[in-house]
This record gives structure tokens, sequence and C-alpha cells, in this order.
């Protein structure tokens, strides 16, 4: 008898160990994440005006552009000789609708809380998500422009319900068996190392443990955003 439950008695011990180890870890990544989201929150809110600026700069760049494309290759469809009337028409504008001075504020905030919210993570230098925040971004731009407060509302919930990944092994409800959740503790340790690795490789947290005076980081960033400001309002200038 003793001999038949050794085998299950070995896997208990190892699973309640990947159990301590994934505890540990959880602990590891709270402690880490509060620590680098609290100073990029600082930082977020410390340079608001110059991201949204950013944003919307960037989202105009990227309509003048297409624009100028779109033009040259009529150009080219209509022959060299083509010359362009004097009078162009201008570009359709979103229509807007009348607000009281009381949803303007509420839409103000809305705007800049979602604008911030998908903004690109410029303080650690990942680029991966600037084309998924553009487009988030013009979309945004366009229901402010409206006037629609309910629209704006909607989409702003949109957004910040992104991020609202479940854990389906954790919230099924389904009993499993001891090789099965052996082998979720040994994915789930993996998951959270991978997250821990992925927090101590943003550029914020190298800030917050190797600079004397972390916040000697914002002094940084501001005259990184002024210096791409300048650039984008002379590449969107008109005239």
């Amino acid at each position: 008898m003793s001999e038949q439950n050794h085998p299950i008695n070995t896997y208990s011990q190892n699973e309640l160990l990947l159990q301590a180890e994934v505890d540990a870890l959880k602990k590891q990544l709270d402690v880490l994440e509060q620590k680098v989201f609290a100073f990029e929150s600082i930082l977020r809110s410390e340079l608001s005006n110059e991201l949204v600026e950013v944003q919307e700069l960037t989202v105009l760049y990227k309509k003048q552009k297409l624009a100028k494309k779109e033009k040259r290759i009529a150009q080219k469809q209509r022959g060299k000789n083509y010359t362009p009337p004097t009078s162009l028409k201008p570009l359709p504008k979103a229509t807007k609708v009348h607000v009281s001075e009381v949803d303007e504020k509420e839409r103000k905030r809305l705007y800049r809380e979602a604008m911030l919210y998908v903004h690109p993570d410029k303080f650690n230098m990942n680029e991966g998500q600037a084309d998924l925040a553009t487009e988030v971004t013009t979309k945004l731009i366009h229901i402010y422009q409206t006037g629609d407060l309910i629209a704006l509302k909607d989409y702003h919930a949109h957004i910040f319900s992104g991020n609202t990944l479940v854990n389906i092994a954790e919230h099924s409800g389904v009993k499993v068996d001891q090789r099965s959740k052996g082998e979720f503790l040994k994915k789930e340790k993996e998951r959270l190392e991978k997250i821990i690795d992925e927090v101590k490789g943003k550029y914020t947290y190298k800030v917050l443990t190797e600079y004397p005076e972390p916040m000697k980081f914002l002094d940084e960033l501001k005259l990184y955003y002024k210096d791409r400001i300048s650039k984008l309002r002379r590449r969107t200038r008109v005239g």
C-alpha cells in the first residue's frame, strides 16, 4: 500500500513546492509592478499635455502624409501635365453637435484620460504598440471632434476594457486532476517569470534601480518631448 501511495505523495510534495514558488513569484511581481507603475503614473501626470499633443500631431502628420500620397497618385493618373485647380475643396470635417458647458468639461476629461491610456510606452522605448495606438487615437480624435458625448463615453469604456484578460484555467470552475494541476502550476510559474523579466526589462525599472535620483529622468523626457513636438509642428505646418 505504501509503495502504491509513494508516487502520489511525492507528486503532492512537488505540487506544494511549485505552489510555494508561484506564490513567491506573485508577491515579487506585485512589488515590482506597484513600484514601476507608480513611477510611470507620476511621469504621465507630469507630461500629460506633451503626451496628448504628440498623439494629436502624430495623427495629423499621418493624415497629411496620406493626403499628399493620394494627390501624387492622382496627378500621375491624369498625366504629367495635370494642373490642380486653384480652389481646392476642403477636407470633410466631422459634423459637430451642440454640447453644454458641463458636457464639454466631461468630454475633455474623457478625451484626455483615453488619450493618455492609449499612448505608446515611450518611457520604455517600446514602439511595438505605436501603430495600434495611433489607429485608436485617430478614432478617438474623430469622436471628440464631433462633440458626441455618448459616443465618446462608449469609446472611452471600450478603450479601458482592453486589458480585462482572465485566466480561464483559474475561473472555469472545472475540477482538475493532480497531473493537470501540476502542469498548470508549472505554466503559471513560467508565465510569472516571463512577466517579471518584462517588468525588469522596462527602461523605467532601469531608471528606478540605477539612477541616483530617478525623477531626473523627467527632465530627460521633457527635453525629448519638446524636441519631438517641435519637429511634428514643423512637419504638420500648412503653408
